[in-house]
């Protein structure tokens, strides 16, 4: 073959290429903003988060044929001047590196992003949108239980935690490790992991105490308390957590829009002192009603919890509905004031509080607000609510709610990032939602938490995101020392004292 058909093939080619996939002709101006998924359009994020990879779907005048395009591109100018391009044929992805660098850039300031799409040859430009960049970090990382959407089995469950300025991801513990065990109820004090409490349940189960390095493997079932620990709360200072005794059953609906319903038979409040490994108990928390949820405030010196009344149950569930409450405590011997008040009386106004989280500034105390029952992660109706502790008013959080399950709630360390827990996507999984809020308690459009092929990590997904948790570095659990402790049946038992 002769030197000029060669070159002559392959200027063909480079031409039957170029005119495919970079065709530079006129772009058509769509005065329309882009529907991108996720929806990152005017959202917070905080300076170090992972890229907000997104695609394209699919506009009506494309809508012919496959739902496909030929090539997306979106250009992100920072108010700095600094561009960078992200590109793909399904998913639109950005540099991580060069990503970090605008972020970092453009702190405190916004991006303006501008999507093209190429059908065939036609290039389609549409309006831009602005992310704001806050110059307040998130913490390290998300930890989180993965479980299927499903109430029968245990199924495969394990505990995550994943690096929240990368893509990174990594299993603290999964239930492979010692079969036929569930676990749930990870817990850290203000996101500290050297301070870390988790439950494995089953014949081998026991409370997980990891503080400062040490590890523990606790038996915390005794002849005067109702059950083993549930739901804890790690007190500021690290020697006490606020367990609840649950014993938790579930009901399932036939003709309801929310499928299962999930109460307390019994819930009681005990605090565990890790000092003395002893549980103090006191009559006041301890009764015939219900006492759920403690979490202790910012300074140490209250516990706040959900009380509802007795009821005859499962007959009266929807007649079952709780307060807020708090009680005094004393950081130096672990015992609580008597004298139990109430913060916002919810049952007045035929509503229940589940999941009170105070921020860890003292300002505010983040609930979920539900028409009746203390388990919010299967009720649509539930929401999320703020209460200001400087002048005691609470609001709902409109920005933050949507028409389905508003759940599960953690603050970072600083007080300036909210993670929750959201069927909104399909009513189904629940995912983590992002969320900014600034020191008056304005909050903005949460998003997705991001991935590197949100199309294909979310599309695939078949198991809920359940009691999301910030952390401010990786957790390291001693597993080898779990395995050998639970294969053993070496738990240590607790003490019981009461204290009234």
């Amino acid at each position: 073959m002769s030197s000029l058909l060669k070159y002559s093939l392959a200027f063909v080619a480079l031409t039957a290429i170029f005119s495919c996939s970079n065709y530079s002709g006129e772009e058509i101006v769509e005065d329309s903003l882009p529907v991108i998924w996720p929806d990152y359009r005017e959202v917070t994020v905080p300076v170090n988060m992972a890229p907000l990879n997104f695609t394209m779907e699919q506009p009506v005048f494309l809508s012919r044929g496959e739902n496909t395009f030929s090539r997306l591109e979106a250009t992100v100018e920072g108010a700095d001047g600094t561009t960078m391009i992200g590109s793909g044929k399904r998913v639109i992805r950005f540099s991580p590196r060069r990503w970090r660098r605008l972020l970092e850039k453009n702190a405190g300031d916004s991006l303006r992003v501008m999507v093209r799409s190429l059908e065939g040859k036609q290039w389609h430009r549409y309006r831009p949108f602005v992310i704001y960049v806050s110059d307040r970090p998130i913490d390290h990382g998300l930890v989180y239980r993965h479980i299927a959407p499903g109430y029968e089995v245990y199924s495969k469950v394990g505990i995550y935690q994943r690096e929240l300025s990368s893509f990174r991801t990594k299993a603290i513990y999964e239930n492979t490790l010692i079969p036929q065990t569930c676990v749930n109820c990870h817990s850290f004090k203000q996101g500290d992991p050297d301070y870390f409490s988790l439950h494995v349940r089953g014949e081998k189960g026991a409370t997980v105490l990891q503080k400062e390095g040490v590890f523990r493997y606790l038996d915390s079932r005794t002849d005067s308390t109702a059950s083993a620990f549930s739901y804890p709360s790690w007190h500021p200072e690290g020697r006490f957590i606020a367990y609840s005794l649950n014993k938790t059953y579930q009901s399932f609906h036939v003709t309801s829009e929310d499928r299962v319903e999930v109460y307390d038979l019994v819930s009681d409040i005990v605090i565990y002192d890790t000092q003395e490994n002893c549980i103090l108990a006191g009559d006041h928390l301890t009764t015939g009603a219900f006492e759920t949820f403690p979490k202790f405030s910012a300074d140490g010196r209250s516990l706040y919890f959900c009380l509802a009344r007795e009821q005859d149950l499962p007959s009266e569930y929807r007649d079952l509905r709780y307060d807020l409450c708090r009680v005094d405590f004393d950081p130096l011997t672990g015992e609580t004031g008597q004298e139990i008040h109430t913060v916002i009386d919810a049952v007045s106004i035929g509503k229940s509080i589940s999941q009170p989280v105070p921020s860890p500034d003292g300002r505010y105390i983040l609930f979920s607000l539900l028409d009746f029952g203390t388990f919010p992660v299967n009720h649509r109706a539930s929401e999320l609510a703020l209460l200001d502790l400087e002048d005691g008013t609470w609001r709902l959080l409109d920005a933050w709610n949507s028409p389905d399950v508003e759940s599960y709630h953690s603050w970072s360390s600083h007080s300036d990032w909210v993670v929750f827990a959201s069927r909104r996507r399909d009513g189904l999984l629940v995912l983590p939602y992002i969320g900014h809020i600034d020191r008056e308690g304005r909050v903005g459009k949460p998003f997705l938490l991001p991935q590197k092929d949100p199309v294909h990590f979310y599309g695939t997904l078949t198991r809920s995101f359940n009691c999301p948790e910030l952390i401010t570095a990786p957790v390291k659990l001693k597993l080898r020392e779990l395995e050998r402790r639970a294969n053993r049946m070496d738990r240590e038992a607790v003490q019981f004292r009461r204290i009234d």
